[in-house]
C-alpha cells in the first residue's frame, strides 16, 4: 500500500526529519527509512536501464555492463570481478543500470525534489519525496537472503554480500527475487558524492516492471510525500540555509557552479536595477 501525504506548509515537513523509532535494545532512536526525491510528482519511478532500453533491457544489460567493464578496468582493475561494482560505478557516471537511487537522508531527498534543470518550472508543478522501509523490504526477501542479513544484524546488503549469495550472477538474482522482492544495497564509498548523498540503491529485478505497483501490492509502510508547487521555492530556500545544496551533493566545480547559478537566478517579474 502507498500512502500519499500532501505537504502544503513547512510545518508538515517535520515528520520527515523526526520519524526515527525508539529501540529498546539500544536506548536510541533509529530509522529504517530511505528516501527518493523527484522534481515532478507525476514522474514514474523507473531505472535508467528501463528508460534507455525499454523492452530490450534484459537482453541488452549484459552487453552494457561488459562494455563498461572493458574500458573502466583501466582505472580500476577490480571492477571486472564484480557485476555489482560495475553497476555502482556505472550508475554514478551515467551508465544505464537497474539500480534505483535512494538516500538515508530526508534532506537529500528534499534537495532532489526541489531541484530543476529549468528553474522556470519550479512553481509550475508539484514535486514529491518517496519513503520506503528497509526492514519491510528485508521481510519480503527469500529465506536465505534474510538469514544472511540477520546474521549481520543489518537491514542492508553490501556488494560482497550480493556477490556471495548470487555467485555474482544477475540471472541468479532475478530467479531468486522474481517479482516479489528487491535488495537494498549500500554502495562502497568509491567517491565523495556517494558519501555526501548518503546513497543507497534498490536493485530492481527484471520481473518487476512497475516499481510503484510492486510497492502498492507488497508493502504497507511506503509513503509518497507530495509537496505543492507553491511551496517549492520556500523549501528550496530552507534547504540552502541548512547547507543542503548542489555544492554538497555534487562535490567539485560542477556542483559549485550549479549552486551559484541557482543562487543568482532571477525570477520573472523582478524589476531591473535603475
Amino acid at each position: 500500500m502507498i500512502k500519499e501525504i500532501r505537504i502544503t506548509n513547512l510545518d508538515e515537513l517535520l515528520p520527515l526529519f523526526t520519524e526515527q523509532e525508539y529501540r529498546e535494545d539500544l536506548h536510541r532512536n533509529r530509522s529504517s527509512y530511505i528516501y527518493r526525491g523527484l522534481p515532478d510528482s507525476s514522474f514514474k519511478m523507473k531505472t535508467s536501464l528501463a528508460r534507455n532500453c525499454k523492452g530490450l533491457k534484459q537482453r541488452l544489460e549484459p552487453a552494457i555492463l561488459e562494455n563498461f567493464a572493458k574500458y573502466a578496468v583501466i582505472g580500476d582493475p577490480s571492477i571486472a570481478q564484480s557485476v555489482w561494482r560495475q553497476m555502482i560505478e556505472g550508475q554514478h557516471n551515467g551508465l544505464p543500470t537497474r539500480l534505483l537511487d535512494w538516500t538515508h537522508s530526508a534532506l537529500v531527498g528534499l534537495h532532489f525534489a526541489t531541484s530543476e534543470e529549468d528553474l522556470e518550472q519550479m512553481d509550475k508543478h508539484d514535486c514529491c519525496v518517496w519513503r520506503i522501509d528497509m526492514s519491510e523490504m528485508v521481510n519480503l526477501l527469500p529465506g536465505r537472503y534474510q538469514q544472511l542479513i540477520d546474521s549481520k544484524e543489518a537491514t542492508i546488503f553490501s556488494v560482497d554480500d550480493l556477490a556471495a549469495i548470487t555467485g555474482n550472477s544477475l540471472m541468479q538474482y532475478d530467479d531468486d527475487m522474481e517479482d516479489k522482492a528487491m535488495v537494498i544495497l549500500e554502495p562502497p564509498s568509491i567517491n565523495q558524492r556517494i558519501v555526501n548523498q548518503y546513497s543507497f540503491f534498490a536493485v530492481v529485478p527484471m520481473k518487476i516492471t512497475d516499481i510503484e505497483d510492486f510497492l502498492e501490492k507488497r508493502t504497507e509502510r511506503t509513503v509518497k510525500y507530495v509537496i505543492e508547487a507553491k511551496l517549492r521555492w520556500r523549501v528550496r530556500d530552507m534547504l540552502d540555509q541548512l547547507n543542503m545544496s548542489e555544492r554538497i551533493v555534487y562535490p567539485g566545480l560542477g556542483g559549485l557552479s550549479k549552486w551559484i547559478a541557482r543562487h543568482y537566478y532571477v525570477m520573472e517579474g523582478v524589476p531591473p536595477q535603475a
